[in-house]
């Protein structure tokens, strides 16, 4: 970079630092440069809080805040109350930001409520994980994350609105919401996903993958099945539950699994199969069955962190609190950027399907 080309503050002459550029950044909101991002966090945040409060009526357990900020220490109704105030100042921020001073003030107030709390989780969260209570690969919380977004449409809302916050900037703003649909999923995948919940448990259950036409396991699956023996012989688990569908070839998912289990050193008497887990759903009311059968009450469950917000979110939706487990890779999977952006829409499907008045029969 040319000299001429270095930012300098303008009263010292000195290259700025990242607090500048930062201060920067807040002063473009302010003048309705940028003002863009905040409304399409807005927009994005507003319309997932109102649809999951407003879902419940159509479905019990369809409220998925908790996927963003956790409120229950508050009382279900005054947290639910306070969270339909905030969606509707989120979306009217969002739509059209308002000139007067009494809005501004109140979707400031609920905003960086909303914000203190979040940055309350995500204290939690490195409390628990100094403590031992979970262990993260990427030891960063989702809601450290919305925190810094609700802090920027907070300072959006202090200053008027400038003539550059036309309906023209509404545009903008629907695309940075939309682009939200695929963060947000991708989000949990990494904050959620790659954070391990192992624990002492009465069963885990490790949803199936692939296997191959000789009957071997694919590397996902052989993935899967080591992280779950690891489980057993750690003590943490007495048995174990594989569930999956067919293979590519004569060998069943599951008959590959128990056999790798088995020269793992995982006794065939603590080896439980479901041989209908076609897909998550199945998989997860037929363990459920299961788990009544042997009155389980604590279950870890085993899967590639991709995979596990949907997981966590189809035994929730039946009033079952399962820990997951991320299987640990051997090596990057070739595939996995393929199966992230294609468990983007499928968490979108799960999370909706209820509002349609079906479970479905999907991946």
């Amino acid at each position: 970079m040319k000299e001429s080309q270095i930012p300098l503050d303008i009263a010292t002459g000195t290259e700025r630092g990242f607090g500048a550029r930062c201060l920067e950044f807040l002063r473009s909101l302010e003048s309705g440069v940028w003002s863009f991002i905040p409304r399409g966090l807005s927009l994005f945040l507003g319309a997932f809080s109102l649809l999951n409060l407003l879902g419940q009526f159509r479905s019990a357990r369809f409220d998925a805040n908790l996927w963003w900020v956790d409120l229950r220490f508050f009382p279900q109704w005054p947290a639910n109350i306070f969270l339909l105030v905030c969606a509707f100042c989120l979306l009217a921020f969002g739509l059209r930001p308002a000139r007067s001073p009494w809005r501004r003030w109140l979707t400031a107030g609920c905003v960086g409520a909303l914000a203190l709390i979040c940055v309350l989780n995500t204290a939690q969260f490195y409390v628990l994980l100094a403590r031992g209570a979970v262990a993260a690969s990427v030891p960063i919380p989702l809601s450290l994350f919305v925190s810094v977004a609700l802090a920027l449409i907070a300072a959006a809302n202090l200053p008027a609105p400038s003539k550059l916050d036309a309906p023209r900037q509404l545009i903008p703003a629907m695309a940075v919401c939309l682009a939200c649909l695929i963060a947000f999923p991708l989000a949990q995948m990494i904050c959620f996903g790659k954070t391990d919940y192992r624990r002492p448990a009465d069963l885990a259950v490790v949803l199936g993958a692939r296997v191959y036409a000789d009957g071997r396991p694919s590397d996902a699956l052989a993935d899967r099945v080591r992280t779950a023996c690891q489980l057993y012989r750690d003590g943490l688990t007495r048995k174990l539950l594989f569930s999956g569908g067919p293979g590519d070839g004569a060998v069943h998912e599951t008959e590959s699994m128990k056999r790798m289990a088995i020269q793992l050193g995982v006794g065939a008497d603590d080896i439980l199969v479901d041989e209908a887990g076609w897909n998550t759903q199945a998989t997860v009311k037929n363990s459920e069955a299961i788990c009544y059968t042997l009155r389980a009450s604590r279950i870890l469950v085993v899967s590639h962190f991709y995979h596990l917000p949907r997981i966590k979110m189809a035994y929730q939706r039946d009033g079952w609190e399962v820990y997951t487990v991320p299987a640990k890779e051997k090596y990057f999977l070739r595939q996995m950027p393929y199966n992230m952006a294609r468990e983007v829409a499928a968490l979108w499907v799960y999370y909706l399907r209820p509002l349609a008045g079906s479970h479905g029969t999907g991946a």
